[in-house]
């Protein structure tokens, strides 16, 4: 259990890293938010959903 969770806090930071570059570069470049609207929206999704994985994999491990 202990590997799961170490393994999806490691993703959230991944993924935490990806979003704090991409977001940016997406509103700054000259139509790159229509352009990755959809990619954005996906990441900012994942990044939820391993928010609420390690919060339980967490308590789990308490």
């Amino acid at each position: 259990m202990i590997i799961a969770f170490q393994l999806a806090l490691f993703a959230l930071i991944i993924t935490s890293i990806i979003l704090l570059v991409s977001v940016p570069v997406a509103f700054a470049s000259p139509g790159g938010w229509s352009a990755n609207k959809n990619v954005v929206f996906s990441g900012t999704s994942i990044w939820i959903g391993l928010v609420f994985l390690v919060g339980i994999l967490n308590s789990l491990i308490s």
